[in-house]
């Protein structure tokens, strides 16, 4: 990933969806659930089956990254934070790069859209 590229990343808004829009394709099994926080935020709960990817990684290293995404070829990645932000910034990211991905905002709003949500990473 370019310098530049993560410079736009961080800058561009990238839209929000309805976390109610996104269970059926998740359920359905075309679209996959991420949580884009950092390990230690994970502590404090995670949305049930969400794959847990932090934003650094997808920004540096891509060790836990690299491996989601040669096992999720052409899978739509619903990315999630702790408000919206870092997972826009993901989404933007992954979009550059041909992956379909959308910013489904944060941890709150899939427990408000009634997704269950689990206490401590899982």
């Amino acid at each position: 990933m370019s310098l530049m590229n993560n410079i736009k990343a961080v800058i561009a808004p990238f839209p929000r969806v309805d976390p109610g829009e996104c269970i059926p394709r998740i359920r359905q099994g075309g679209a996959v659930l991420v949580d884009v926080r950092e390990p230690p935020e994970w502590q404090g709960g995670v949305a049930k089956g969400a794959l847990l990817l932090p934003l650094s990684d997808l920004m540096g290293p891509r060790e836990r990254w690299r491996g989601a995404l040669a096992r999720l070829p052409g899978r739509e990645l619903i990315l999630y934070c702790a408000m919206g932000r870092r997972a826009g910034m993901a989404a933007r990211v992954l979009s550059t790069e041909g992956v379909r991905a959308v910013n489904a905002g944060g941890l709150t709003d899939w427990a408000a859209a009634g997704w269950e949500v689990g206490h401590g990473a899982e």
